[in-house]
């Protein structure tokens, strides 16, 4: 008895669909490799377009603090746009397409994207209290 061949065919068409999540060391991450690329790639056009990490002197030295800076700029940002992304396209209703446009964007723009992040959860519900400790004299 033949096998059916359009299950075959539908399996591998979903297969191909199907974008892996990232695990270390056994545990999944949660982070979609392409959504990553795509912040990788954003984070790479702001460091050397908009020169987010700028250098200092010319020394062996320095340059190499600058190389090291900018790669942790790029992995952060990478990872970054990896867990913001997904839920931004949830919270926009975005296609696949435009989610990693928007990865893209994140990350060439995490730093920016981060400080609003925090500005805003940190902002919600705690009162600041005034200079000078709030004493009235």
């Amino acid at each position: 008895m033949p096998e059916p061949t359009t299950s075959t065919a539908l399996t591998l068409a979903t297969a191909t669909l199907s974008v892996p999540a990232l695990t270390a060391f056994g545990v999944p991450l949660g982070l979609r490799a392409d959504v990553l690329m795509a912040g990788f790639s954003g984070s790479l056009a702001a460091v050397i377009l908009l020169n987010t990490v700028p250098g200092g002197m010319d020394t062996w030295l320095e340059l190499l603090r600058t190389t090291l800076r900018r790669m942790g700029v790029v992995l952060a940002s990478a990872i970054t746009a990896g867990y913001l992304t997904p839920i931004a396209a949830v919270a926009g209703g975005l296609s696949d397409p435009n989610t990693l446009g928007v990865a893209f964007a994140v990350g060439g723009g995490a730093r920016w994207v981060l400080q609003w992040a925090i500005r805003r959860i940190t902002s919600v519900g705690h009162h600041t209290p005034p200079a000078g400790g709030g004493r009235s004299e």
